[in-house]
């Protein structure tokens, strides 16, 4: 079953983690060992959650890799499932 119009993983990072450890984007950056303005772009949806990202979350006890992976690729698969894509034929005979 697909979620329909799934929250980019960047806002539950930022609403569901962060807040409720009451860390700021720059600290959590800090702790993270990446740069504000990167967090700050995941945090407000607006990049995507990278498997490195994902490794630094794992390691700071945060979830799994493959969970922050999966939400990220869930949203992008919706995103993508929302354009208007071109007529696109079978590669192969049926």
């Amino acid at each position: 079953m697909t979620m329909h119009n799934p929250v980019h993983p960047g806002i539950i990072l930022r609403e569901d983690v962060l807040a409720e450890l009451g860390l700021t984007v720059t600290e959590a950056a800090k702790r993270l060992g990446v740069s504000r303005v990167a967090l700050s772009r995941v945090t407000n949806g607006h990049a995507a959650i990278s498997p490195a990202l994902a490794l630094r979350l794992e390691k700071a006890k945060v979830g799994t890799a493959r969970a922050w992976l999966a939400m990220q690729t869930a949203y992008d698969l919706w995103q993508a499932r929302a354009l208007d894509l071109p007529a696109v034929r079978p590669l192969a005979a049926a």
